[in-house]
């Protein structure tokens, strides 16, 4: 079975493949929805599996996915005020627009570097 290695001979970590880790071991996302972290711990294995193919090229990438233990793992800081003030304030400065420096309520689109008014305003004007 292709990335199946439990004593790491091979990938110089235990590797198994998609779906076939054993108990006690997590990505960060599933410690996180466990409302863990793995607070420094080493990656105590990992999850190897074959990406998908990308236009033009033949192979697939190897995609990787790091396990921790979750025995080891801390539960998450909590948000402190402090915290919250920086979360709302990063936010706020994500949502206003920097043309017509308007908070639209929703994250400007990096792709036009401006709110969509201000975007067609420009496109209109040129």
């Amino acid at each position: 079975m292709k990335f199946h290695d439990p004593t790491g001979k091979t990938y110089g970590i235990p590797t198994y493949p998609r779906r076939l880790a054993p108990e006690g071991l997590a990505t960060r996302r599933q410690l996180r929805a466990l409302g863990l972290r793995p607070a420094g711990q080493p990656v105590a294995a990992q999850i190897l599996w074959h990406g998908r193919r990308t236009p033009g090229t033949r192979t697939r990438p190897v995609r990787a996915a790091y396990l921790y233990l979750i025995a080891l793992a801390a539960p998450v800081r909590p948000m402190t005020p402090a915290r919250w003030r920086a979360h709302h304030a990063m936010m706020r400065a994500r949502r206003t627009c920097p043309d017509c420096r308007i908070d639209r309520g929703y994250v400007i689109p990096r792709s036009l570097g401006t709110c969509p008014v201000c975007a067609d305003t420009a496109v209109l004007a040129a």
